[in-house]
Formats: C-alpha cells, sequence, structure tokens
C-alpha cells in the first residue's frame, strides 16, 4: 500500500454517459438516503488513466475491498453490447494470466494462458477445473493421476495424504466461521426466545470434535481469530439445555414445533461434512423440542434463496475475501446486507457503519465488542465453528500455496513437463460474471481470469498492486485516487482506461442501470460492502 496524502483534484469524468458522470454532477448525493443508500459519492474518470472515488464517509477498508473479485474489471464495450446478462455471465473477458477456452457444464472448465498478459506469464498452459462434491473422491482424482491438486481435503483424510511422499499438503488458516442461520420475519423465529433456545442447545465442541479436521476450533462470536476485532475475552453462549427448555416455554412452544432446516450438500472449509453435521444438529435440538426436518437443495439455488431471505432455517458460513471485519460484519449484519437475516436490526446497522468509519484500532476494537453483544442480544445467526482446512498437491507441483482466502493463483503452479494442471474443487460455479456471485467455487475461477484494481499477494492478505499501480486517499479516506498500469488489454484486444473501470463499478451501484442484471440482479457483496446502492430498489 503507498503512503496516503492529498487525492489530485478532478476534471468532469469521461464515462461514456454512464450514471457515474451523472452522479459526480447532481450535488450531495449523501443527503437522499432514497436516492442512495451507499457510501459511494461519486465515481470519476478523472483522466484515461486515473479513476477517482468519492465517499459519503471514511472506509478504513476500502482498498482490502476493491482488491476483491466482485470488483474485477471488465471492458466498458463488452458490458454494454451483453446488456449485462448473456454472454456476459459465462464467458468472462479480463486481463488476467488466463483466458476462458470453455466451460463444458457439468463436467469441466478449461482455461488457456493468456500470451497477452501484463505480468508474469502463467507457468502452465492450460488449466482444468473440475468438482466433486466428495472429499473421498476428489482424494481418489488426486491418487490415480488425474487431478494435480484438489481442494478441501477430508476430515479422516489428512493422515493418509500427509504420510504420502507422493503429495504436499497446505493448511489454510481458519479464516471462516460455519453458522446456522435464521430469517428473524419467518416464525418460529421471529421469536427471539426460539433463536436463543437453539444457541444454548448446540453442543459446539461436539461438532468440532465429531466431525472437524484439525486446526478446527469451536467459535465464540462471529468473527474467527486472525481477523481484527476477534474479542478473546468474549462468548455469546454457554451450553444450557434447563434454560433453553425455559425460553421455548416462554415462547409458547412447551409442546415443541416441526421446522425446516435447509443446507447444501458441498464441502467447504467451514463445513467439512454437511449431511452428518446436519443430522447431529437434528438431533441435539430435538431435546428441545424442535423437530427438524432436513432439506438439501442444490448449491446454487441453496446461495440464491439464502441471500434472497427465503430461507427460515439454514446452514451457512463465511470464509474471509479480505482480512478486515468489514468482510465479516458489514457484509452479513450492515444496512445493505441480504435479506438472509430478515429485515435486520437498526441499532447493529448503526454500530457497524460507526465501527468502519473508525480509523483508530482501540476505538475501532471497542465498537466491535459491542457489535458482538448486540449480536448475542439479536441472535440473527448461532456461530458454531472455525474450520480448518488444506488443499493438498502432487509432490512434484512447483508453486504450491493454499490462500487463507480460498483464492489459489493457478498462474503461479505447474508440473516440469507438463502444460496442463488440474484442479479439483467443490462445485461447478453458477456463473462467472462474479460481480453477481458469491460463492467460492466460482471466484476462484474468475481470479483465474479477471483482475481487480488491486490485488492480495498470493498465498496471504496483503494488499498489493494490480491493474492499479498506486493510489492515493485524503486524510479523511472519503477520497480514493487509482492510477492505472499502462499497456494492459483484455484478452478480446482491447485497452485498459478509465472508462473500463468507472463503469464495472458503476453498473454494480446504481440500481437503475439498464446493465445492472447479472445472473440474479443481487449485487450483494456491493451492497453489503458499500452499504447500499444509487438509486435503490424498494425493499419488499
Amino acid at each position: 500500500m503507498v503512503a496516503m496524502g492529498t487525492a489530485s483534484a478532478t476534471t468532469p469524468p469521461t464515462s461514456g454517459g454512464t450514471t457515474a458522470g451523472t452522479a459526480a454532477a447532481t450535488g450531495d448525493l449523501c443527503a437522499d438516503k432514497a436516492k442512495n443508500s451507499s457510501n459511494i459519492k461519486a465515481i470519476e474518470a478523472v483522466d484515461a488513466s486515473t479513476v477517482k472515488f468519492t465517499l459519503c464517509g471514511p472506509d478504513v477498508a476500502f482498498p482490502a475491498k476493491v482488491a476483491f473479485s466482485a470488483f474485477q474489471i471488465a471492458p466498458s464495450e463488452y458490458l454494454k453490447s451483453t446488456g449485462g446478462t448473456g454472454d456476459l455471465l459465462e464467458k468472462p473477458v479480463g486481463t488476467g494470466p488466463y483466458v476462458l477456452k470453455a466451460w463444458e457444464k457439468g463436467s469441466q472448465i478449461v482455461l488457456e494462458r493468456n500470451d497477452n498478459y501484463w505480468g508474469t506469464k502463467a507457468l502452465s498452459k492450460t488449466v482444468v477445473f473440475k468438482w466433486n462434491g466428495e472429499s473421498a473422491q476428489r482424494l481418489v482424482e488426486l491418487q490415480s493421476g488425474n487431478a494435480d491438486g484438489i481442494d478441501n481435503l477430508g476430515t479422516d483424510d489428512f493422515a493418509t495424504v500427509e504420510a504420502d511422499k507422493n503429495f504436499q499438503v497446505k493448511p489454510r488458516d481458519a479464516l471462516n466461521v460455519f453458522y446456522v442461520g435464521f430469517n428473524v420475519d419467518m416464525a418460529p423465529f421471529d421469536k427471539p426466545e426460539v433463536r436463543k433456545a437453539i444457541a444454548l442447545t448446540l453442543d459446539r465442541q461436539r461438532l468440532v470434535d465429531n466431525f472437524y479436521p484439525k486446526g478446527s476450533v469451536a467459535a465464540t462470536q462471529f468473527l474467527p481469530p486472525g481477523i481484527p476485532g476477534f474479542d478473546k475475552g468474549f462468548t455469546d453462549f454457554t451450553k444450557n439445555v434447563d434454560e433453553a427448555k425455559k425460553l421455548m416455554e416462554q415462547a409458547g412452544l412447551k409442546d415443541g414445533v416441526d421446522v425446516t432446516l435447509s443446507y447444501r450438500d458441498v464441502q467447504r472449509g467451514y463445513l467439512p461434512q454437511p449431511t452428518p453435521i446436519a443430522t447431529d444438529i437434528q438431533a441435539q435440538l430435538a431435546e428441545i423440542g424442535i423437530r427438524i426436518k432436513l432439506d438439501v437443495q442444490e448449491s446454487g439455488t441453496f446461495l440464491d434463496n439464502a441471500n434472497a431471505g427465503k430461507l427460515p432455517f439454514y446452514l451457512l458460513g463465511w470464509g474471509a475475501d479480505y482480512p478486515d471485519p468489514t468482510n465479516f460484519f458489514d457484509y452479513h449484519f450492515g444496512a445493505g446486507a441480504s435479506p438472509q437475516f430478515g429485515k435486520g436490526f437498526d441499532d447493529l446497522h448503526a454500530k457497524i457503519q460507526e465501527a468502519a468509519q473508525t480509523a483508530d484500532p482501540a476505538a475501532r476494537a471497542k465498537l466491535y465488542q459491542d457489535v458482538n453483544a448486540l449480536l448475542a442480544e439479536h441472535v440473527p445467526m448461532v456461530p458454531v465453528a472455525y474450520g480448518g482446512s488444506a488443499v493438498a498437491y502432487k509432490a512434484a507441483v512447483k508453486g504450491a500455496h493454499a490462500s487463507p482466502l480460498s483464492n489459489e493463483n493457478l498462474s503461479v503452479m505447474g508440473i516440469d513437463g507438463q502444460d496442463q494442471f488440474v484442479f479439483v474443487q467443490n462445485g461447478e460455479p453458477s456463473g462467472l460474471y462474479c460481480a453477481d456471485e458469491t460463492d467460492g467455487e466460482a471466484l476462484r475461477v474468475c481470479e483465474q481470469i479477471g483482475e481487480s484494481l488491486l490485488a492480495y499477494e498470493v498465498g496471504g492478505t496483503k494488499v498489493v498492486p494490480s491493474l492499479a499501480e498506486s493510489f492515493e486517499s485524503n486524510d479523511a479516506l472519503t477520497e480514493w485516487t487509482f492510477h492505472l498500469r499502462k499497456g494492459v488489454k483484455f484478452s478480446d484486444g482491447s485497452d485498459l482506461d478509465a472508462t473500463d473501470v468507472v463503469d464495472s463499478f458503476t453498473v454494480q451501484w446504481d440500481a437503475a442501470s439498464p446493465l445492472h442484471k447479472g445472473r440474479t440482479g443481487d449485487f450483494t457483496y456491493f451492497s453489503a460492502l458499500f452499504g447500499g446502492f444509487l438509486n435503490p430498489p424498494a425493499k419488499s
């Protein structure tokens, strides 16, 4: 990160008729929340290689946010020609080390090396993504030689792979959380007594001991250790079944209640054995009269339903996209969050916003202690575990690594004498326009093809230059200016310029834009991390 100074003055944007040009010229968009619920006031092309973001309030984590793959830059012309949908969803055009060759639905995604890449050329000529939801089958692919690397080594497979000199294991830091979620606007979870009763009944340590690999820890709060803001002295709930039964009685449910628990049977770092864990939770909650019917949904459908607030009771989790509390708290519980937990809580919104705008680390930590207390009071979810995980590779793989952000960079990996590199992950992406995707399986593929203004170092969390070779902010952290790298071309041969950056952000920011479409049109990351949208849609 460069030293922060005073941002240079701007001239009127040249964004080809995008909303950004209008927004910058219409006065204070921050005063009218009905017009602009986001923390962004303007996005401007200062000149062909300079972009300026003006915010309504400070944002300490702004560089870490814009480095994330949901904010990759696409050619302005491609956004317009696809109408924000169509080919854009399955045929991404980016500036990254690989280009998409083929997506064979249900089978594989094939990438080819981008020989015109501005940076270090990829080691492997071809990368093939395959997927399998069963960890045992992923291991078979590795042992048979059909895969060069596999994600999320199975709970019982660590010792086997570590003892085999033909393989190497790369542990991944547990920067994640698995939680039991509620839509607090849906019965019976609209009763806080029911939510607290569940929190007091779940034996989190039992779940970790029985179903999680080494390196996993029972959760004490939503934020995992290793993320700034984690409160070592805080525990939200301690198991107390007798108290839980009293709360059920207070809720008028002395005789129990029938509910449906939804989940996807896809292994994740935070949820290594979905069905066994769901079944154990079913057995635990039967002790207080909660009779559970398990509902397994297809992965993409499940995530879409959760983001739309359609699931009353469900199992989900989160892995860090960048190492800051805003990635966990703002995304899930902030004013711009999706309705997965219901309409949200005003006091929680206010405290999260205050923390996000506070630069002093000690003051910020105190605010996040208050956020923890509010989450324990409202109980929109019950954090269960921080899951340890690992990526396994053939011993011959050079550049093998596991990213704590689960964004392994396949361009730095390869095997001498081998043109192709095969990586088996947990599931198939729902789409490859990652501005409108939330699943790590999609994001990992996007990260090989596209790039954002900034990036995270390979195998780490430090923010480093990418399409922007430098940036600076004003002292108030409300103006951020990025200077683009010269000579960068997209895979379609077009040149990167500031208009591409402005339009890539604006089609997400402006909900009234004709290009604000995507696969679902949710653009969940943008809304959650930047507080909302310009011209926000009416809430149902």
